[in-house]
């Protein structure tokens, strides 16, 4: 069953592919790679709608890097990468050392939601595996739909909150959304009575609030 639905997902990004973007399919996606959807993601989901091998990024310093396969979905992104120990990493230079950490931090600041896993684990403990990707998808998915339930305005007062540390002020709210204290305090109390805000500051009068989890921080993407 795997090895059938693998080919054709295979075939079907070759074909779509040219230049640089093909030869590093070919030469890219190798034993780690494959292992990865094997023993992972297609016991875990059955199929591999959305998802990406060798899959091409642009980093902050305007280069191309590749990851070993990307879950591509309209609300969220994941990174899952196939890390085999060899020689490579105690050979590694300070630099490249170095570099191999900013590519994983641009992800993250892009948006990115990252696994790594060992080729060990892979083979060894790939339930465990699985279940780390399958709690992912499913946290994902969850906040996913809780976007689609936010306004327009309420969205951009939660990116507002995240940008601020988790807690937005009455005046920060007015600035976002290019309205009046009245109103910016309207949209706050909407927030609160949906508890993705809860009161910072002030008794009679609420001058700040709090986002209750940093769960939100998906709407930032």
């Amino acid at each position: 069953m795997f090895e059938q639905a693998y080919e054709k997902f295979m075939k079907d990004h070759l074909h779509r592919r040219t230049g640089e973007r093909l030869r590093r399919l070919k030469q890219g996606h190798q034993y780690g790679e494959k292992l990865l959807l094997e023993h992972v993601w297609y016991p875990a989901f059955g199929h591999f709608e959305k998802l990406h091998p060798e899959y091409e990024v642009r980093d902050f310093r305007s280069g191309v890097r590749y990851l070993d396969a990307a879950y591509v979905h309209d609300g969220f992104r994941i990174a899952l990468e196939a890390d085999g120990y060899s020689p490579h990493y105690r050979e590694i230079s300070r630099d490249m050392f170095a570099d191999e950490r900013d590519r994983q931090n641009d992800l993250v600041i892009d948006g990115w939601r990252i696994l790594r896993f060992s080729v060990d684990r892979l083979k060894q403990q790939p339930r465990d595996c699985q279940r780390r990707l399958q709690q992912l998808m499913g946290k994902c998915l969850g906040e996913w739909e809780m976007q689609k339930g936010l306004g327009l305005e309420e969205r951009e007062l939660v990116r507002k909150a995240m940008r601020l540390g988790g807690m937005i002020k009455i005046a920060d709210a007015q600035e976002c959304l290019g309205v009046s204290d009245r109103t910016a305090q309207k949209w706050l109390q909407v927030l609160l009575k949906k508890r993705i805000l809860i009161p910072h500051s002030g008794r009679t009068r609420i001058h700040s609030y709090l986002l209750v989890s940093n769960q939100y921080g998906m709407l930032l993407d």
